[in-house]
């Protein structure tokens, strides 16, 4: 067993919490490291792994919400660009600009020079923080971008935005490991399963699904940050509110390396959409879909694979287009649209609904409920978190830093290179990541099952190595376990 993960039991029930975050993405990571920060007594849970969910699912950009201008959401715009922004000033090794290139078909919805003014536009709500935007010819594209289609194409625009330099659910865990630093407790694979509120304290139990026992923890406050499950945990906890969540899915699939360029290449796709062709070390990550769906989780399904693959195909020039065989891995996870309880009937355009998050606060019950966000707006999300657990009564010291790069290890992407590492090195990393399963490793504290894929990994001989000195004499359970689950 982690002892990491034994210590953080440990703490959670030793005394009264100030703060229990239900949720390990990117919400609940941000809340529980600004008020860990903050001097706050915090236990984070997650049913699952960090990140298991929405946050390790994204397109692994961090933009400004440029496709947002064209529904007028412009205070929505200006306030992506200053937190995307903020996350370049505080994470430069991990949040970098990359440049797009956008191409635009000819009798596109709307002119090529109007889209250009809308990049400059967005360039200077950016604050002019990245390089500008270029107007971009057909024989542009053709010379610049040799492997675009440009048969049918008016032009395009190039521009600039964010990316994780590793991946989402990385730069999340990256939270988690600052909020441990500064005394709080994160436990994985732990369920709120029952609460009750009496005497001003949240009793809570607990079900550890790694030990498979149930445990008891007290807490001032609890802050619902469960992503697509906050309505059900409203629901167990009674503080349902005014908001609900739409959830639509979006796929992703990665294939080799399309360009060596370095550039995002950006569509709009059949459906009329923008889509991305996004680098991604070895590989090219393509997507995504857009689909509405009634459950917290999805899977790809082969229409949405070859939905990705068609729009692809139509927008490259290759000798061979791509086909199935290409695909190395898939991504899918459910976004979290945040509505008013009364347009859940299918009042609202859901297709129209942004990432902005709202925040559900009972004062009575000590409960903040966390709605939609996305990556780019989290610190902003941990900022407001600590504004409002301050008003419940919670000291919190604001002049602590709760954010920036503090020179975190990264375990390395390739399995060879880990292999040949110190048993003991790999124990220790493994540990402070709070690794539990095989698929936390491969995952999300790496990104080895998106740009290796499950059958190269099968027959690996570093991955039956690394396993049996993660895992000891479990290692052949976790191996079956893994392929198992993605059979």
């Amino acid at each position: 067993m982690n002892s990491l993960r034994e210590h953080c039991l440990g703490k959670a029930g030793a005394c009264t919490q100030d703060v229990l975050v239900v949720g390990g993405g990117i919400n609940g990571a941000v809340s529980a490291a600004a008020l860990a920060a903050g001097g706050a007594k915090i236990t984070l849970i997650d049913k699952g792994d960090f990140a298991s969910c929405t946050s390790q699912e994204s397109s692994n950009l961090a933009w400004g919400g440029i496709k947002y201008l064209e529904s007028y959401e412009f205070g929505l715009v200006w306030k992506l660009c200053r937190s995307r922004n903020r996350l370049m000033k505080a994470y430069p090794e991990q949040v970098r600009e990359i440049r797009f290139y956008t191409s635009i078909a000819k009798g596109f919805r709307k002119p090529r020079l109007l889209i250009y003014l809308g990049a400059v536009l967005y360039w200077f709500m950016g604050r002019c923080r990245t390089r500008p935007p270029r107007l971009l010819s057909r024989n542009a594209i053709r010379r610049e971008a040799p492997m675009v289609n440009a048969d049918h194409l008016a032009g395009g625009i190039e521009y600039s935005d964010c990316h994780f330099v590793n991946n989402d659910a990385h730069f999340t865990f990256g939270f988690i490991r600052r909020m441990l630093e500064k005394g709080g407790a994160a436990i994985n694979y732990a369920e709120l399963i029952a609460a009750e509120h009496r005497d001003g304290i949240w009793h809570c139990t607990l079900r550890d699904h790694a030990a498979g026992v149930s445990f008891n923890l007290q807490s001032r406050i609890i802050i619902n940050a469960a992503g697509p499950y906050v309505d059900r945990i409203n629901t167990l906890l009674g503080s349902e509110g005014p908001f609900r969540h739409l959830f639509s899915k979006g796929a992703h699939i990665i294939v080799p390396r399309i360009t060596e360029t370095g550039h995002v290449l950006t569509f709009f796709a059949s459906d009329g959409r923008l889509f991305f062709m996004i680098p991604m070390g070895r590989r090219t990550c393509i997507g995504t879909t857009d689909t509405r769906v009634d459950h917290e989780t999805a899977e790809p399904t082969t229409d949405d694979v070859q939905f990705l693959l068609d729009n692809a195909n139509a927008l490259l020039r290759r000798e061979t287009p791509l086909t199935k065989n290409d695909v190395i891995a898939t991504r899918c996870g459910v976004r979290p649209l945040v509505v008013r309880k009364e347009h859940t009937e299918g009042k609202a355009d859901w297709t129209a609904l942004s990432r902005k998050h709202e925040l559900d606060v009972h004062t009575d019950l000590k409960t903040i409920s966390i709605y939609g966000g996305k990556l780019t707006d989290c610190l902003n999300v941990g900022d407001e978190i600590a504004d409002l657990a301050e008003s419940f009564g919670i000291p919190i010291d604001r002049s602590k830093v709760w954010f920036g790069e503090s020179g975190e290890s990264t375990i390395p992407d390739d399995l060879d290179e880990i292999a040949r590492m110190e048993p003991s090195e790999i124990r220790r990393i493994v540990d402070e990541a709070m690794v539990v399963h095989l698929d936390d490793f491969l995952r999300r504290r790496t990104r080895l099952e998106l740009t290796t894929g499950r059958n190269a990994l099968r027959t690996h001989p570093g991955l039956i190595a690394v396993a049996q000195i993660i895992f000891g004499t479990e290692a052949d359970t976790e191996l079956d376990r893994y392929f198992e689950k993605r059979r």
